[in-house]
């Protein structure tokens, strides 16, 4: 290598920086450089220098940049980008430097070996990367530092500074687009006199002229705007991968080579305004191909510009402003109409309506009353509100959407990586045929082989095939959040048309989750009151939503001893030296056969107390279940529910299968069965119990509503407890795939078409780059138009 071993620059005369690297002796510019290689190598890490496909950036090592890292461990400072779980921390971090593959490779085999890391995740195509670490063990401060031991600078990643990101590729491609787009009308207009069945009679010393003229005005759009394909096709061969970019570099290379000998020996014809045009138009190409995407993640990546920056919080000197992201549970704050809400909150006193349009796709506003939670980036309507913050920002349904997405980016679908190894295999196939073209040529008439190896080149180049898939999953997965549906999993576009079974969990998924009693009978050892009381204070403590109907009878002086939950029964405890239970019908009645939801008070006696609950139908469960009967999708509630409740949901909805009193290894056997019979199935629910089965199904649902250990384990999230969005999820998911398979019907058709007739000679190079551009744009436009569904 000339210059400096690990970043390339000029070494300096009397050069004193040297390292045996693999049993040679290399320079290096700086002791920065120096010190990185020697932390590399001393990791056991040489081997990135055999794999790397570009220098890696200048290691300045800055001790006051370091010692500022030191910043990163402040508690108020951490709370903006760290979220925690499970006693580990995790950040998602912006790396600058990444120039390839080996890049990745380097920081996740460095980092691993640090002491602490749980998990470290590189994406070279978004430059970032996911850090789960123990706080016990080390400091944020120290991972930043490793990070800088190997070279590369990474900070907590922060939505604005992806928007600058964003602004500045903008600028680039513009930028580039612009050079080629002038170059392209300035060649076109010097090519026309070159063509000799228009002016026949042109001066042979015009014609050179022109040539040359053309040759410069191109020569920016070939050492300029078409870098990046060049760039692209060396790091693919740098890591032994073909890509698109590699025909379209020899295509161009070739055709402004070739056009550069038949200017200097003044023989053949000349391709320049192909070449710049091909240029402008790939460049268009992909800078609509970066718009859709932006687009696709504009969604949910605006929705922390929906979040205000100062808070109304209330305090003992009165109400003072701060920073949203230091509000912290419990405080108060207040909320004018026509502002938005800084933090998930409950409203403590007020009513007004909500608009939560950004986050679960519902234009119209709702109604919120005292009691009820309102979630920040949402907007207050109508009336002042205030509100008691229940969670940090950190930790708020805006940051779980934000960090569910970034989980998605990390996989790919199944389609997606078939597509990535067709369009391999396509470039291998498509060289072999080209260089057999260039050979046949050469026998039948060598002076039109070149050129004819030339348009197969460029027409066949499979960009249209490469972009077949991406741009579909992208809208796609836009579309879906505009809708309510947060996808969390790659998986779920390829799977929910397949599906043949939907599977309900019944309380809060077909029903509302909101019981409430309607009717309490006594059996004269107690009176109403009484048992009302005691079956408040018994269920006290529990979370389960039967409990909830009792909160409103608990009394404060009733104390319950030795109280103990009895699992699937209820539970049981000691009140003024009387032992009681509540639980089942099953558990305390099982000679009763009551259909209705019920619950038992009963003493050492027996029955004292029946209590009737109503939990309704949510307003489209019918209509839902209708869909899926005219698509011939298959329905089954599986509950824990012993109760006769199931069977009257079940039969008012018209479901195929009840299977109820089923625990979570009973529903995950029930999964287990249908799988084995051949069925794909949907699986739907919102309680801790659902997770096992959520994680099990092929495709899961969790509701808005439901707990957050169901909302991780599925595979999406309705943003909104509405049961039509899974209509809207298939829908969508099924369109994706048909426009998938239109995408690549057109590619392979359009190039089983072409590639005959300009190995035939039948097509100029001129007439396939313009086709080829065409048929990129054509799949790109057929899959925008999923985001109209």
């Amino acid at each position: 290598m000339n210059g400096c071993f690990h970043c390339g620059e000029a070494v300096p005369a009397g050069n004193r920086f040297i390292l045996e690297v693999e049993g040679s002796a290399q320079p290096f510019c700086c002791p920065g450089c120096l010190a990185v290689a020697e932390t590399i190598i001393d990791c056991g890490l040489a081997s990135y220098y055999q794999h790397r496909t570009a220098p890696a950036p200048k290691a300045d090592a800055v001790p006051d940049e370091l010692k500022q890292l030191q910043h990163y461990d402040l508690a108020e400072i951490q709370q903006d980008f760290v979220t925690s779980k499970d006693n580990l921390n995790e950040v998602q971090l912006s790396i600058s430097g990444l120039s390839c593959a080996a890049c990745a490779w380097l920081i996740e085999r460095h980092l691993t070996r640090v002491p602490g890391v749980v998990l470290i995740q590189v994406n070279t195509t978004t430059e970032r990367a996911r850090l789960r670490w123990d706080e016990q063990t080390t400091t944020l401060s120290q991972l930043l530092a490793a990070f800088a031991e190997i070279g590369y600078q990474a900070r907590p990643f922060q939505p604005h500074q992806q928007e600058q990101e964003y602004n500045k590729e903008v600028k680039s491609y513009l930028l580039r687009m612009g050079v080629a787009g002038i170059a392209s009308m300035q060649v076109m207009m010097v090519a026309i006199a070159l063509y000799d069945d228009l002016f026949p009679n042109t001066d042979a010393g015009l014609v050179e002229y022109f040539r040359w003229v053309s040759l410069w005005l191109s020569v920016p759009v070939m050492g300029y705007s078409a870098l990046p394909f060049y760039h692209n096709a060396w790091r693919g061969l740098k890591n032994k991968t073909l890509n698109m970019d590699l025909p379209v570099s020899l295509a161009m290379i070739f055709a402004f080579v070739a056009s550069v000998y038949a200017t200097v020996t003044q023989t053949g014809d000349v391709y320049y305004e192909c070449v710049s045009m091909f240029a402008f138009l790939l460049l268009t190409g992909r800078f609509l191909e970066m718009r859709a995407k932006r687009r696709a993640s504009e969604t949910t990546a605006n929705l922390t510009l929906l979040v205000p920056m100062l808070a109304r919080v209330e305090t003992a000197e009165g109400e003072q402003e701060v920073a949203a992201k230091t509000l912290q549970a419990e405080q108060i704050v207040l909320v004018a109409p026509g502002s938005q809400i800084p933090a998930d909150a409950e409203i403590i006193d007020g009513s007004s309506s909500i608009d939560e349009s950004m986050l679960t796709g519902e234009h119209l506003p709702v109604i919120r009353h005292s009691g009820d939670a309102v979630f920040a980036g949402s907007t207050n309507v109508e009336s002042p509100l205030r509100l008691k913050v229940l969670r940090p920002l950190g930790e708020a349904r805006v940051s779980e959407i934000l960090r569910a997405q970034d989980d998605a980016l990390l996989e790919k679908p199944k389609v997606a990586v078939l597509a990535d190894q067709l369009s391999r295999y396509f470039v291998a196939a498509l060289l072999l045929v080209t260089l057999a073209t260039y050979l046949v040529w050469l026998q039948l008439d060598a002076g039109k082989a070149f050129w004819v190896m030339l348009s197969v080149l460029v027409a066949t180049c499979p960009c249209a095939l490469s972009l077949a898939t991406p741009t579909a999953l992208t809208v796609a997965t836009s579309r879906l959040s505009r809708s309510g549906v947060l996808v969390r999993r790659a998986h779920v576009l390829d799977t929910l048309p397949k599906i043949n079974r939907v599977v309900f969990d019944k309380t809060g998924t077909l029903t509302r989750g909101e019981i409430s009693l309607s009717h309490t009978q006594v059996y004269g050892r107690l009176d109403q009151t009484e048992a009302l009381a005691i079956a408040a204070a018994l269920e006290a403590q529990s979370e389960h939503p039967i409990a909830r109907a009792f909160v409103e009878y608990r009394q404060q002086d009733m104390q319950v001893l030795h109280r103990n939950n009895q699992v699937g029964r209820g539970v049981t405890g000691s009140i003024n030296g009387v032992f009681y239970r509540l639980g089942s019908g099953a558990w305390l009645a099982p000679e009763q056969q009551i259909s209705e939801l019920s619950v038992y008070l009963a003493d050492d006696e027996g029955v004292v107390a029946r209590f009737s609950l109503s939990d309704p139908l949510r307003d489209e469960a019918a209509d839902l279940i209708n869909a899926c009967k005219q698509q011939g999708i298959a329905t089954t509630i599986l509950t824990g529910d012993s109760s006769g409740q199931a069977e009257i949901v079940a039969d008012t909805l018209g479901v195929d299968t009840l299977v109820k009193h089923a625990s979570p290894d009973d529903k995950l056997a029930y999964l287990n069965k249908c799988d084995k019979a051949g069925d794909i199935c949907l699986m739907v629910g919102d309680g801790i119990n659902d997770a096992p089965v959520l994680a099990g199904a092929h495709v899961s649902f969790a509701m808005a509503g439901g707990t957050d250990i169901a909302k991780n384990s599925a595979d999406a999230i309705m943003l909104a407890d509405d049961l039509r969005h899974i209509l809207t999820a298939r829908h969508v998911a099924s369109r994706c795939r048909a426009v998938i398979k239109q995408n690549f019907s057109w590619a392979l058709g359009y190039n089983a078409i072409i590639l005959p007739l300009a190995a035939t000679g039948h097509v100029s190079p001129w007439f396939a780059m313009v086709g080829m551009s065409v048929s990129s744009l054509i799949v790109m436009t057929n899959s925008l138009r999923l985001s109209r569904l």
